[in-house]
């Protein structure tokens, strides 16, 4: 379904049936297109700004594809939580990019959508081209972790939007000091839904149970066999300065890893990087420029 604020609809089925949606901007036949992988609870929505700037520049404009995974936004949620899991919605990537007609992109992944990109890179190494991550690596903090389970199980629920910009700031203002009120109040139109009830996120509140039996006590597994699969892909690593969740540790180890790698820390941002700030967008498009050249 067309749309005037730069945009399409477009479903498709999951492997085992469900619904599900992307948002397509743009038409560009030319270039490569640009896939956008949200957050653990976060949808298409998120990166609209950034993909209007990518579909619509006058030099090298290209089409940008971003997804609902199941049981967000759009998409259909699904009766058995064991399905919220980034190998089975890594599956459903590739299932809307088989549909699309899609066999090579770009992609940017933004925290889970970052886990995402590294298991594609297992399951269908080809499909990668260029890789953004979007404060996320192979290595996960705990406390970034228990940080985001701490702020989902006290979601508001707020009744007005103003309400419900308010708590986002009040929950995430410390590590964002950076933003203004616009940032705040375009977030809260990415990530929230009203209905009778006030302003409520548009995930399936199940989503939040997929994190209780996570151990906070002990270190996550890593990632790094997969990260290193990705070292022939040119690859932008975008870090919060005030990020909990991507150490600078682990950002170093990386580029080390893959020397190869350009890396953004954005300044005055925690996790995850608002994508449309900060000139991310020019920098996003400038590396997909080069990455492109490179694989040419």
């Amino acid at each position: 379904m067309a749309s005037d604020e730069g945009f399409s609809d477009f479903f498709y089925p999951a492997p085992d049936g469900l619904k599900l949606h992307v948002r397509i901007h743009g038409e560009a036949n030319s270039g490569l297109p640009v896939v956008c992988l949200p957050g653990l609870t976060r949808n298409a929505r998120d990166f609209h700004e950034l993909a209007l700037y990518l579909s619509s520049m006058s030099r090298g404009p290209r089409k940008v594809i971003a997804f609902d995974y199941r049981g967000r936004g759009q998409s259909d949620y699904d009766p058995d939580i064991g399905h919220y899991n980034v190998g089975v919605e890594a599956g459903d990537v590739l299932a809307g990019l088989s549909a699309l007609g899609i066999e090579q992109a770009a992609f940017i992944g933004t925290s889970r959508g970052g886990l995402i990109i590294h298991v594609l890179g297992a399951m269908k190494p080809t499909v990668l081209k260029a890789i953004v991550l979007n404060d996320i690596g192979p290595v996960i903090e705990v406390e970034g972790l228990a940080h985001i389970r701490a702020y989902l199980d006290r979601a508001p629920r707020p009744k007005t939007f103003a309400q419900a910009v308010e708590a986002q700031r009040s929950v995430h203002g410390a590590s964002f000091p950076a933003l203004g009120n616009a940032d705040w109040a375009r977030m809260v139109a990415a990530i929230c839904r009203e209905t009778d009830a006030g302003f409520v996120p548009d995930f399936d509140p199940a989503l939040v149970d997929t994190l209780a039996g996570v151990d906070f006590s002990k270190p996550l597994q890593d990632l790094w066999p997969q990260f290193d699969a990705l070292a022939a892909v040119p690859l932008l690593a975008i870090r919060g300065a005030n990020s909990k969740l991507l150490s600078t540790a682990t950002l170093e180890q990386m580029q080390r890893r893959h020397p190869g790698m350009e890396a953004i820390i954005v300044e005055g941002q925690g996790h995850a990087p608002f994508l449309e700030t900060g000139g991310l967008p020019q920098k996003i498009a400038a590396f997909l420029d080069r990455a492109e050249n490179q694989v040419e």
